[in-house]
């Protein structure tokens, strides 16, 4: 039998390069009690075939943290372990084929001088002269990394397990976790077996780490991990004399990517229409899939045209072996939200290498603190829905996701496969009206609507999108007149039992013994006083209260509170489903609701903050008086039964008050306006509630509630940043995010989120800004600009809302 303990403070099932990562993390953070599981051999999956490029830059300062520390870790691996892991810092050039594509590449090598990335922006004759083989027709430009680099990946993941196991870790290959032994929300043992016997293995913590596994170990652990195997093709030429070392070369407009391996030229690819794989057999190890010349011969041939030496190289190897994908490109790391102690880190959408160092150390560290080290929103995997998991979903989703790794990422784009899974009541009312739909968390949102006569679908672009004048009509029409959106796709969790109001006033930093029908806009701090939830709470009875959440945080909210119950006597259900939302907004939204109820909507009777149960048209619903727009308006909750009869009811009235039918983007260019903060972007885990300018959200004389100590300090000890709104002072570039901030001529900070600010004629963005020993005067008395695709553009900057700054406009 295999030489196994009983007990161990960690199993980690899966001895892919992630997993090895995670043993070799936590053992350097003292974990001596680690175990590692693989079935087969190690990196016998899909790691032992990957390409091994290691690139630094990611779409987050985060994620491209985490992908620096990968690199300067594989650096440093050799000389500590004696495992030679092939690592070379040889730079990478991506180059562009179009316009859109040069744009994109700018803007992201401006990203990357916001995060501390070395990067160069090249002409295509400088492209040319650092990759001597490249045909450069048709090239309009590129980008240089010099740090990038390129390893062994099957060497990489053994020298990590030999770190782990030079300080403790137990790793035992052909060893099966075949079971688990379960305690309600918790693992408490492992079962397996190997050739020769069987056992269990009690523990703390199991760690999925299983990889194209993940999805069948994350059922056996109880939890859901949406995963789904693709075929991945590259092939290596023979060697090619006098080929040297070259940097990475990434042409995503032919979906291609070249790296010079030991005298050969490997040519990957990343097709727009990739074909899923699986069931996985049994005995699958260090194995390829079937020769599918058909499919990559169109990759084939652009690459000849474009690396002309490779007409003249026989191909050695072609190679077709399986990657594992999730349904948005991210992987998945964290906590899993079904159990208090199953992790994963799986799912690295073919580039595991360059991430599983940074993945490692991140989830080392979470397990170890018990709470994240930094915001990792980009790949939590609380953000998966339930019904992400399904076998059909994750086929269809596949098909695409693979190809989206190269291909525009336009602003705005849409998943095209795997859609219409989640509608809410007003789905079809909405597409009967022109609604072009955007898909988040699996909801159908209406993004905009389309004029008569105009296509309701996207046209994408880094300019003005074909929506962009669509988008101002609907941003008018609440500004000035009236509009209607949908958002019943956001979270609705009802909490409620005797001690409701003790439990939230403990979870949430907001005050919530309040009148019934009284709405708090509020925060759930961490203990370092982070946002973890970006909510409103809106008492219903005396034992009942409704949390309202994004769409995209409904899980991870429900999950905090109900890891943070304690011994609150209280439930937590979620009822998103159960109510269709109307928002109804701008200065006519009294007129519109007052022709359609004999409710009482004046601010005698139902002020901003407050809810009241109201007759409408011949139904019921529920009015919340709050707003995300900055306007005079209504949220109309409706029971999903009645929710028809609703919208007609208000959309027959509206005709007499110019009712504008409206949609998400709309939402986004007036919270931009109005410095509202958009959760994820502007707010996350580790941004102060203090410095994020909700201070006002925060009862800070409560006697206890999670991150009141951390509050208190920052107030004594003072800000080091603090959220700064910016307008462009020209009003035709574009901003999105993460553009570089720079302040009196430095570099300081970037974007969090941006939009077009249509009343105020500019695009507009939030952003960080240092500020360690100033004042607020001190912070505005600098002059501002923001990097746009290498251009700095003259900002001006604000600590207030520059619409409506003393939000009269909400309480008329």
């Amino acid at each position: 039998m295999a030489d196994l303990p009983s007990k161990a403070r960690v199993v980690i099932i899966g001895g892919g390069v992630i997993g090895c990562s995670v043993a070799y993390h936590l053992s350097k953070l003292g974990w001596t009690d680690i175990v590692l599981l693989e079935r087969k051999q190690l990196t016998s999956g899909t790691t032992w075939h990957a390409a091994g490029l290691i690139a630094q830059l990611r779409a987050t300062q985060n994620m491209t943290k985490l992908a620096k520390y990968s690199q300067e870790l594989y650096g440093t691996l050799e000389e500590e372990t004696g495992v030679a892991t092939g690592f070379k810092w040889c730079g990478s050039i991506t180059v562009a084929l179009t316009e859109s594509r040069k744009e994109e590449i700018y803007r992201q090598a401006a990203m990357a001088r916001a995060f501390g990335v070395e990067v160069e922006e090249i002409s295509p004759s400088e492209v040319k002269a650092k990759y001597e083989h490249l045909n450069i027709d048709g090239v309009v430009g590129g980008v240089y990394l010099p740090l990038d680099g390129q390893g062994d990946p099957s060497n990489i993941a053994l020298a990590l397990a030999k770190g782990a196991r030079q300080r403790g870790a137990v790793i035992k290959e052909r060893v099966k976790a075949t079971g688990v032994v379960r305690a309600g929300r918790r693992i408490t043992g492992v079962n397996w077996e190997d050739a020769t016997g069987q056992g269990t293995i009690e523990c703390d913590h199991v760690v999925n780490c299983a990889g194209m596994w993940g999805r069948e170990v994350g059922q056996m652990l109880g939890t859901n991990v949406p995963l789904q195997a693709c075929e991945h093709f590259y092939i290596v030429t023979e060697a090619i004399a006098g080929l040297t070392q070259m940097p990475v070369l990434r042409v995503p407009d032919e979906c291609a990517y070249y790296k010079e391996d030991a005298g050969k030229m490997l040519l990957g690819a990343f097709e727009p229409v990739s074909k899923p794989w699986g069931p996985i057999p049994e005995g699958f190890e260090f194995d390829q899939l079937p020769e599918d010349f058909d499919h990559f011969e169109p990759i084939l041939e652009n690459a000849v045209a474009r690396m002309p030496m490779l007409a003249e190289a026989g191909i050695h190897t072609f190679f077709n072996g399986p990657e594992s994908f999730t349904p948005d490109d991210a992987y998945h790391l964290g906590l899993a939200p079904e159990m208090d102690n199953v992790w994963v880190a799986a799912g690295f959408n073919s580039i595991g290498i360059q991430s599983a160092g940074g993945a490692g150390m991140a989830l080392a560290q979470w397990m170890d603190a018990g709470a994240k080290p930094f915001d990792l929103g980009d790949v939590d995997i609380s953000r998966m829905q339930p019904f992400m998991g399904n076998k059909t979903f994750l086929m269809e989703r596949s098909k695409e996701t693979l190809g989206l790794l190269y291909a525009d990422h336009f602003p705005f784009r849409q998943k095209d496969t795997a859609r219409g899974i989640r509608r809410t009541p007003f789905h079809h009312h909405l597409q009967q009206h022109g609604a072009v739909m955007g898909e988040l968390s699996g909801w159908e949102r209406a993004n905009w609507f389309a004029k008569d006569g105009q296509t309701p679908e996207y046209e994408y672009s880094w300019q003005r999108q074909n929506f962009f004048d669509n988008v101002a009509a609907e941003h008018k029409a609440v500004r000035e007149n009236v509009g209607m959106y949908d958002m019943s796709s956001f979270g609705k969790i009802r909490v409620e039992g005797r001690d409701a109001e003790a439990f939230l006033n403990y979870v949430g930093g907001g005050d919530y013994s309040v009148p019934i029908g009284k709405i708090v806009y509020t925060q759930f701090l961490n203990n370092r006083g982070g946002i973890e939830a970006d909510v409103t709470v809106t008492r219903l009875s005396e034992t009942a209260y409704l949390v309202v959440t994004p769409a995209a945080t409904r899980l991870a909210d429900q999950v905090w509170m109900e890891r943070n119950r304690g011994d609150f006597n209280v439930v937590i259900t979620d009822v998103t489903a159960g109510e269709g939302v109307l928002a109804l907004m701008g200065p006519n939204a009294r007129k519109l609701l007052q022709a359609v109820s004999p409710a009482d909507f004046t601010n005698d009777v139902n002020p901003f903050g407050t809810a009241q149960d109201i007759e409408i048209g011949m139904g019921m619903a529920r009015v919340h008086r709050v707003t995300y727009v900055g306007e005079l308006g209504w949220e109309v909750y409706v029971s999903a039964d009645q929710a028809g009869h609703v919208f007609e009811t208000l959309h027959d009235a509206g005709k007499d008050f110019g009712l504008t039918l409206c949609g998400m983007h709309m939402m986004d260019t007036c919270r931009i306006e109005k410095g509202f903060r958009h959760f994820g972007h502007d707010i996350t885990c580790e941004d102060h509630v203090l410095e994020a300018g909700l201070g006002f959200a925060v009862k800070k004389d409560k006697p206890d509630f999670i991150g009141r100590e951390a509050v208190l300090e920052k107030q004594e000890t003072g800000l080091n940043k603090r959220m700064v709104q910016f307008k462009l002072t020209d009003p035709e570039p574009l901003l999105y995010h993460n553009e570089p901030i720079l302040r009196d001529g430095e570099l300081v900070g970037y974007l969090s989120s941006g939009a077009y600010g249509h009343t105020l004629g500019g695009a507009m963005g939030l952003g960080y800004v240092p500020c360690k020993g100033e004042t607020a005067a001190d912070v505005l008395a600098s002059s501002y600009a923001i990097d746009v695709m290498g251009t700095n553009v003259r900002a001006e900057a604000s600590l207030r809302s520059m619409y409506d700054p003393k939000s009269e406009r909400v309480k008329i």
